[in-house]
């Protein structure tokens, strides 16, 4: 049955990501090597709907997830969240004033030439010297432009925490993400310590009742991560995320570990606290079969790059990017006569040629976006149903 999407035109977005990039670098001198984890991603998540976040491993969906919750400063682009700016980086602010100053140096380099062939005119002289001045001005004036909007990014390092309660992260592992030597009650209440409350019953009734929310029984809080199984550990760690009462969670892969049972437990179970509570989420994983499922958009990424936006039922039908139809055609079916024929479509990069023409996000339908250059963008309108 197709999911019914609501018009965001005129709605604020519970989380909007403009051209993110997180980049990590290792060694030294010539042998450093600048690794681009997330390279220029843009999505808007809305209030209430889950916003699928698919790829192979490696390909940037959990470092996009920890940049969003501040567990890594953003290189560049901007993160806003609920109409505030949580975090940003100053890459595209360093390098806009290198080309400030070095397309202010060639001007001024030819026109000091010009000013050396008319030394002997003194009218030619002033003008050229005047126009010297006005570039140096105008070159000063976008520097300190450039230095102001750094400067307003960097107050975003200080993390605003009324704020960023609003915002929690269900982790891929429910082994390590526990700490062992800690209950579950202390587990799940430290939210509520480091939000200020102190009142003991009160604590013990919220852990009581959030306990009872994801499927647990109040007695469990009183014993240790080691004695629950995999499924019950991710209930515990969603029940961490869900006691500061978030408007938006990010679940990081909170199923590739468990049985395909205990999945189907635990997707329902966010499914039922997206209906009662009305819960963002953007939910992180490789499984395309889960995502359909459970999400109402979808953004395909690929080696740091989005390469596909739409929604759930519009990507099944029309995958464009030749990696999104390679992941679509790995993904088994429960029929034994269907599995016997399928194709894999492998994917190579290597087919795309973006040396004279680079790529850009494309809207090539309503609400549907994919990555491509002009040339691929016509040959994409024409296999759109």
């Amino acid at each position: 049955m197709a999911k019914v999407v609501k018009d965001r035109t005129n709605e604020q977005p519970v989380l909007s990501l403009k051209n993110l990039k997180m980049y990590f670098k290792s060694g030294h001198g010539k042998n450093k090597l600048v690794v681009k984890a997330v390279d220029n991603v843009s999505f808007d998540i809305y209030k209430g709907e889950v916003f699928g976040l698919v790829g192979e491993s490696g390909c940037g969906k959990t470092t996009t997830g920890r940049t969003i919750i501040k567990l890594y400063q953003p290189t560049d682009g901007e993160i806003w969240f609920l109409g505030e700016l949580i975090g940003a980086g100053t890459l595209g602010n360093k390098e806009n004033i290198k080309k400030i100053k070095n397309t202010a140096k060639l001007k001024i380099r030819d026109l000091k030439s010009d000013l050396k062939e008319n030394a002997n005119d003194p009218t030619k002289v002033e003008a050229i010297k005047k126009q010297i001045d006005e570039i140096n001005s105008e070159k000063q004036k976008l520097i300190i432009d450039q230095k102001m909007d750094m400067h307003r990014k960097k107050k975003t390092e200080n993390a605003n925490y009324d704020l960023m309660r609003k915002m929690q992260m269900i982790f891929q592992d429910p082994i390590a993400s526990l700490n062992p030597r800690m209950t579950v009650k202390e587990i799940i209440a430290e939210g509520l310590r480091i939000a200020g409350v102190r009142n003991e019953k009160d604590i013990n009734r919220r852990v009581n009742e959030v306990l009872d929310t994801v499927g647990l029984l109040p007695e469990h809080a009183s014993r240790y991560p080691h004695e629950f199984s995999g499924g019950q550990r991710q209930r515990i760690g969603i029940a961490r995320a869900l006691i500061v009462s978030p408007e938006f969670i990010i679940a990081d892969e909170p199923i590739s570990a468990l049985d395909v049972s205990i999945q189907a437990q635990v997707i329902n179970l966010l499914n039922d606290l997206r209906d009662q509570l009305g819960i963002t989420i953007l939910f992180i994983a490789h499984d395309l079969s889960v995502i359909k499922y459970f999400s109402d958009r979808i953004g395909v990424m690929y080696y740091g790059n989005l390469v596909e936006l739409a929604t759930s039922d519009e990507l099944f039908l029309n995958p464009l990017h030749p990696y999104t139809r390679s992941l679509l055609s790995a993904v088994p079916q429960p029929d034994p006569r269907y599995e016997k024929n399928r194709k894999r479509m492998p994917y190579d990069p290597r087919i795309h040629d973006y040396k004279n023409n680079p790529p850009k996000l494309h809207e090539i339908k309503e609400g549907h976006f994919v990555l491509a250059n002009d040339k691929e963008l016509e040959e994409y309108k024409k296999n759109l149903k």
